[in-house]
């Protein structure tokens, strides 16, 4: 059971890949001016895209991403009513998210502010 879970998420990250790679290259080419690297071949990446729309658009960012939603939901709904102890695990999760929810708050602000830093330096280094 344990190599199917395994090979279903294998397929999955494959799956997701192009998608992935699109939505990061669209990032990147924003983040600093498109004669530096590495937004040149970020913007090559989207041009790829877009020249392919068939291919592009409705197979590698609609079909695929599609498939691994519909397959992670059936495999998440199969496994959470197979297996006591993942629903064990998920409710004690959740009860621990609950008691300690002032401190994930502080933890996800500055993990945000370290970001919004980042972006920051990343823009003033560019100038």
């Amino acid at each position: 059971m344990k190599a199917v879970r395994r090979s279903i998420a294998a397929a999955e990250l494959l799956l997701i890949l192009p998608a992935v790679l699109f939505m990061t290259s669209l990032f990147l080419r924003s983040v600093q001016p498109l004669q530096y690297e590495p937004a040149r071949t970020a913007q090559r990446v989207v041009d790829w895209y877009a020249t392919r729309p068939h291919l592009g658009l409705w197979v590698l960012l609609i079909a695929l991403p599609l498939a691994v939603l519909a397959t992670g939901c059936a495999t998440l709904v199969r496994n959470w009513s197979a297996d006591a102890e993942l629903r064990c695990a998920a409710w004690q999760t959740i009860a621990a998210v609950r008691a300690h929810l002032a401190t994930l708050f502080v933890a996800v602000a500055t993990l945000i502010a370290g970001g919004i830093l980042a972006i920051v330096a990343l823009h003033l280094l560019a100038d």
